[in-house]
């Protein structure tokens, strides 16, 4: 993607089924299931930089011992930064026992973090800000082992301020930040507050079908009790993803099914999703259940996952970014006229190459169409140097645009800047016939259009094409999102910009002052959440008019060269993407009501000038 956006966080959670001697034995470590955590984090690091955590819980401890354990890092690496930390734990140990490797018990009673139950977490910060005390796992403590609990997961909820309301919380200014502070709260409560014959034994599955139902959003979390319980759960919509592995030595959820499949080297088929609005119920002794805690909906899976967000190294997801370029080939060709001998096919780094193979294996199957049909007009009326020519032709590919180092700089004046971000890309010379040549280059997506303007079409316009198509396998991105995703102020959106300008131009601005009347209505009347306002901007014009203004506004004033915006369809990303139709931020159909709040929220703090987020 050429714009990074801040989105999604990854879950990791592991239950050890068996004691730590056993995997002494058979893998010859007895940081068999902190080895498998790490990899479980490190091949979901795409999903957060911003920081990580984990947590983990000891079984069976001597009275008084510690056995609920978290550590954070907002380090540049912070992954690497946690478990390095553990790794100068062992060696100190080591330093006055050198065998304690050979002694599972020992060590689990010297080693933090060596637990049965472990949890991590990757995070992206969509609220808050990103110091450490923001990163999850949180934890609420006890004096009872069973009402302890470190909760983490994939989400934003809409509605934390109701959240507290509800259990009669006065949140500080830390918990006002955190939906995460919201969501544990009301776990919690619950959790304490459940009618148990022993109180260090409270049902989960109850806790749970009470909590869930208050939360309005997307959400896999998963939870440790400090009594040897744990559960990940995800939302009715099944809005973020969760996927699970159990044998008799280990239960396991991620929020991506490559990484398990990668960690544990198992089989495509022996990793299930975790269905909307179950959970996964384990107990102290390692048992566990699949329960529907809520009632399954609509499923409205993100399609952001299978466009960008997830790691395409699942084969699904590398089928369907096959498909969504596949099917935009139809429309480039026509765009292009056909004219396959004089156009350059490229992506922008890195992501886009998947769906790039897709575009170009369309244009293989239109040429190899060509070529059959040539050569059966020609009859006998051929020899081999004819022959020839025409079987080699090829599509044309190059690599253009060169993701460059990350660059950094000083200067904090405006044209400077400018200056220096049009050189975050970097185009390779000499592949491009001068006015002749036009340049289709494929890009995952295209949110704000910054980067293709600033620095993107400038350079490619360096090259001196015939002209310049942009190609973007997402639809365009209309409206926030408030489910994981950090995109939730309107003038951010390219789109919305160039609806506006379309607006404006026409002379129908009084439409503007219409819908912000509406929202401000709904408003107060407490109504917000009903409808999406915000739907009525896009509706005067076509995709196809709202793509025109999008390549007027991303082409810089000093560039001449024709640039061209082609979108995916709305019917074909669902056709590429058939499990996940979650399509909000393209369509303004939200899952939840929280959704339609914050998109009109979101449109009076643009009309209102205010620079924040819609929730």
């Amino acid at each position: 993607m050429s714009e990074e956006i801040k989105h999604e966080c990854g879950l990791a959670y592991i239950r050890l089924r068996k004691p730590f001697s056993y995997y002494l034995q058979k893998y010859g470590t007895v940081m068999y299931g902190l080895n498998k955590l790490y990899l479980l984090m490190e091949k979901q690091h795409n999903r957060g930089q911003d920081g990580a955590g984990i947590a983990a819980v000891k079984l069976d401890v001597a009275t008084g011992s510690p056995f609920l354990q978290r550590m954070r890092s907002n380090a540049p690496q912070p992954i690497a930064d946690l478990f390095f930390k553990i790794g100068q734990e062992l060696q100190e140990f080591e330093k006055y026992q050198p065998d304690i490797k050979e002694h599972p018990e020992l060590m689990k009673g010297h080693l933090p973090m060596l637990g049965e139950l472990l949890l991590g977490h990757l995070r992206y910060g969509t609220q808050g800000k990103n110091n450490v005390e923001f990163c999850h796992p949180f934890i609420k403590r006890n004096l009872v082992p069973g009402k302890n609990l470190a909760l983490a997961g994939n989400f934003n909820l809409v509605n934390t301020e109701e959240l507290f309301d509800l259990i009669n919380i006065d949140p500080g200014v830390f918990q006002k930040q955190s939906d995460l502070a919201a969501m544990m709260e009301v776990v919690h409560h619950f959790l304490t507050q459940a009618d148990t014959v022993s109180p260090n034994a409270a049902n989960v599955t109850e806790v749970l079908r009470k909590a869930t139902p208050l939360f309005d959003g997307g959400f896999t979390i998963g939870g440790l009790l400090g009594n040897g319980h744990s559960f990940v759960m995800r939302d009715a919509h099944g809005i973020r993803p969760a996927y699970y592995y159990i044998d008799d030595e280990v239960i396991v959820a991620a929020s991506e099914r490559a990484s398990i499949r990668t960690t544990f080297n198992v089989g495509e088929n022996e990793v299930h999703e975790l269905m909307p609005g179950t959970a996964i119920i384990v107990n102290e002794k390692g048992d566990y259940a699949i329960e529907e805690i809520i009632a399954p909906r609509e499923r409205r899976a993100c399609s952001f996952e299978r466009i960008y967000f997830s790691r395409g190294s699942d084969e699904k997801i590398y089928r369907e970014r096959i498909a969504l370029g596949h099917h935009l080939s139809k429309r480039v060709l026509e765009d292009i006229n056909y004219d396959l001998k004089n156009t350059i096919f490229s992506y922008i780094p890195n992501t886009a190459e998947v769906a790039f193979y897709g575009l170009v294996k369309g244009m293989e199957d239109y040429l190899n169409q060509i070529k059959i049909q040539r050569i059966m007009s020609w009859g006998k009326d051929f020899d081999e140097e004819k022959l020839s020519e025409m079987i080699n032709r090829k599509i044309r590919q190059e690599k253009i645009a060169i993701k460059d180092v990350k660059l950094r700089t000083f200067i904090t004046e405006d044209a400077s800047r400018n200056e220096m971000v049009q050189h975050v890309y970097d185009i390779t010379y000499g592949t491009v016939k001068k006015g002749v040549d036009t340049l289709v280059v494929i890009d995952d997506s295209i949110v704000r259009g910054t980067t293709l303007k600033q620095s993107i079409v400038r350079m490619l316009a360096r090259l001196n094409p015939k002209k310049i198509i942009v190609v973007s396998s997402a639809p365009q991105i209309r409206y926030p999102d408030c489910y994981g995703i950090d995109m939730s102020k309107l003038g951010d959106f390219i789109a919305f910009r160039a609806a506006i300008e379309l607006l404006k131009e026409r002379g129908m601005e009084q439409s503007l002052t219409d819908i912000y009347d509406r929202c401000k209505e709904l408003q107060r009347t407490n109504q917000l959440h009903t409808e999406n306002v915000v739907r009525k901007v896009f509706q005067p014009f076509t995709p196809e008019e709202i793509s025109v203004k999008i390549a007027e506004l991303i082409t810089p004033s000093d560039v001449s060269i024709p640039v061209q915006v082609i979108y995916q369809t709305i019917e074909d990303l669902h056709d590429s993407c058939p499990t996940n139709l979650g399509d909000w931020y393209f369509t303004g159909n939200y899952p939840t009501p929280g959704g339609n709040r914050v998109v009109n929220k979101a449109f009076i703090n643009y009309m209102d000038g205010k620079n924040v987020r819609g929730y």
